[in-house]
């Protein structure tokens, strides 16, 4: 009955992390490929997020002019969107629900700034209210 009771258990002992560590997220939603390609790299935390952007990047955060290198050096790997809301404007303007490191999760937007080379000259993000 031991050995019986001691399967029964182990059979349906739940092991512990079992669920995955992150999760894909649906991206389909953003029609711009290269806006999509460059929250792809956020995501993951990967350094060819900059690739996407111009030497001469213009950033806002909540209006407040940032420096783009220096703001996403503490960020990239740390923060991400963790649903994609609303797109607009052709793919380049992206709202949802941000995990911002230590300054918790809220809605955001971002809003990409295509130059004629097809890269983003310009990245304005915020608060979001929708």
């Amino acid at each position: 009955m031991a050995l019986v009771l001691s399967l029964y258990s182990a059979s349906y002992a739940q092991p512990k992390n079992q669920f995955p560590k992150s999760t894909t997220m649906d991206l389909s939603k953003i029609t711009n490929q290269t806006v999509k390609q460059a929250i792809e790299a956020l995501q993951s935390g990967d350094k060819a997020w900059y690739d996407f952007f111009s030497d001469k990047v213009v950033m806002t955060d909540d209006g407040n002019k940032m420096d783009f290198k220096s703001f996403f050096a503490k960020a990239l790997g740390k923060e991400k969107f963790l649903t994609i809301d609303k797109v607009e404007n052709d793919g380049k303007d992206i709202y949802g629900n941000f995990q911002a490191g230590q300054w918790g999760t809220f809605k955001v937007f971002f809003k990409f700034h295509q130059n004629a080379e097809g890269k983003f000259d310009r990245l304005d993000i915020g608060q979001a209210t929708y």
